[in-house]
């Protein structure tokens, strides 16, 4: 099949599979709009959550039939459906979202990522992270910031929010630490210490700790790495990434570092940055041995 005609397949397959099950998304969302009773918004919330995974399975489905694709996922035997999990992850592409959803689904909770606000606009997509709830944020350079000082914070605020959220049901709650994707031009840039990872930013995570500390299972640490280069969406798409490898780690989190208040203890946000670093790493480490096994 060539390049060009596999990934227009590709894509109408994967227009088709989303134009299906966001019918019966947005449907339900109406009922959890109008119905604002805390039992039946869970309960609707579940059932966004199944059909979200429906969704994924779908999408592994044209996946496998469309891309000649040699997968190669280490994952722990003991993941559990009704666990709550803080996953994290090194980000190269748009892709990386895929590859979770493909390594992780049926086997956690939904996955949850946060989200730049200007995601929201996207098509179709936009309407349905936002009627499963995921948190949206909107980011501010250190300049504006510097004239709006009322802005700061309101990152982090928002997902205190939207962690309150996710203690009802088993979630998944997924971030990139490194805040964008990785490009030799932003490492450079950061002068970052690492040699495959951009610099990860930890309060994100130690927020998300202070809301659901006490009820994250365990963290999830997941590498990526594309031992033919990184690809593109649409280079995904006509069947261009040939091999991806994926290690995900399950690791405990210290329990001094599950409740803490980040923003007024120099002491918590010391130790935390030091844990983030620790992990981060280990990671740079480990996709160092991954891409000496395939070279």
């Amino acid at each position: 099949m060539l390049p060009l005609f596999k990934g227009i397949v590709a894509s109408l397959l994967l227009l088709v599979n989303t134009l299906f099950w966001a019918c019966f998304l947005f449907s339900f969302t109406l009922f959890k709009i109008i119905l604002p009773i805390p039992v039946i918004r869970r309960l609707i919330t579940a059932i966004l959550d199944t059909i979200a995974n429906a969704w994924i399975s779908c999408n592994s489905g044209w996946m496998i039939l469309t891309q000649s694709m040699d997968w190669k996922i280490e994952r722990p035997f003991n993941l559990d459906k009704k666990g709550w999990y803080f996953v994290l992850s090194n980000h190269q592409s748009w892709v990386d979202i895929l590859v979770l959803q493909h390594s992780l689904n049926g086997r956690i909770p939904l996955l949850k990522f946060f989200l730049k606000q200007e995601l929201i606009k996207v098509p179709i997509m936009g309407a349905a992270w936002w009627a499963l709830d995921f948190p949206f944020m909107k980011r501010y350079s250190k300049a504006y910031l510097e004239k709006h000082p009322e802005k700061k914070g309101q990152d982090l605020e928002t997902t205190r929010k939207a962690c309150e959220k996710f203690k009802d049901l088993p979630t998944s709650v997924m971030n990139f630490l490194e805040g964008t994707r990785y490009t030799e031009q932003k490492h450079a840039e950061q002068k970052s210490e690492f040699k495959h990872l951009l610099k990860p930013k930890a309060g994100g995570m130690a927020f998300a700790m202070s809301a659901m500390g006490d009820q994250f299972k365990s963290i999830l640490d997941v590498t990526i790495y594309y031992p033919d280069g990184i690809p593109t969406f649409w280079d995904f798409m006509q069947g261009k990434m040939p091999r991806c490898s994926v290690v995900i780690e399950e690791k405990a989190i210290p329990k001094e570092l599950m409740n803490g208040d980040y923003e007024a203890s120099d002491r918590y946000r010391l130790d935390f940055q030091l844990w983030v670093q620790q992990l981060w790493e280990e990671k740079d480490r480990r996709l160092e041995t991954m891409r000496k096994q395939y070279n």
